[in-house]
C-alpha cells in the first residue's frame, strides 16, 4: 500500500494512535459461508462481517480466532490455514466512541480459514454480533456486509486458482 506524504511518514512519532488486532475466521461448508450479523444497536449499521474479534492478553491470534468464532455462533472450529493480513487506520473523527476521538486507531486483522469440528450454530449473547447464519456463497455480493468479508474472499479465492 503506498504511503500518503505528510500522513504516513512519521505519524507514529507525531501523534497518539491505538491499535487493535483481531482475528477472524472463514468457514464454508456445502457452498455456505459463515456469518455473522453486526449487533445494530451497537454499531448503527445492518451488516454482515466473518465470525472473530479483538485478541485478549496472553491469547495468541489463532486462540482469539477459535475462542471468538465460538462465543458468536456456538461452534467448534480447527483453524487450516493462515488466509491473509489485512489492516486499515479510522481517522480520529470516524471512531465510533467518542472519548477516542482524539487518536486514530490502527486496526490489524488476521484472517484464518477453519473446518467445524462441532458445536451448535446459535447467535451470541449480550455481544456484538446478534445472528449467525450459514449464508449462500453466491448470495453474499448481495448481502450488507463490512469490507473484512471481501478481502477474505478475495484471499480465498487467489489460494484457489494458485492451486
Amino acid at each position: 500500500m503506498p504511503t500518503v506524504p505528510g500522513q504516513t511518514e512519521g505519524f507514529a512519532a507525531r501523534h497518539a494512535f491505538d491499535t487493535r488486532v483481531g482475528a477472524y475466521c472463514v468457514v464454508i461448508e456445502e457452498g455456505k459461508l459463515l456469518l455473522t450479523h453486526l449487533a445494530s444497536h451497537l454499531f448503527e449499521m445492518d451488516e454482515w462481517t466473518l465470525p472473530g474479534g479483538g485478541l485478549e492478553p496472553y491469547e495468541t491470534p489463532e486462540q482469539a480466532a477459535v475462542r471468538e468464532l465460538e462465543e458468536e455462533t456456538g461452534l467448534a472450529v480447527e483453524l487450516t490455514e493462515l488466509l491473509a493480513v489485512d489492516s486499515f487506520t479510522v481517522a480520529p473523527a470516524e471512531r465510533i466512541v467518542e472519548a477516542d476521538r482524539q487518536r486514530a486507531l490502527l486496526s490489524l486483522r488476521i484472517i484464518y480459514s477453519a473446518r467445524r469440528t462441532g458445536g451448535t450454530l446459535r447467535p451470541e449473547v449480550d455481544g456484538t454480533t446478534d445472528e449467525a447464519a450459514w449464508i449462500p456463497l453466491e448470495e453474499v455480493p448481495r448481502l450488507s456486509r463490512v469490507e473484512l468479508v471481501d478481502v477474505a474472499l478475495r484471499a480465498l479465492n487467489g489460494r484457489r486458482s494458485a492451486r
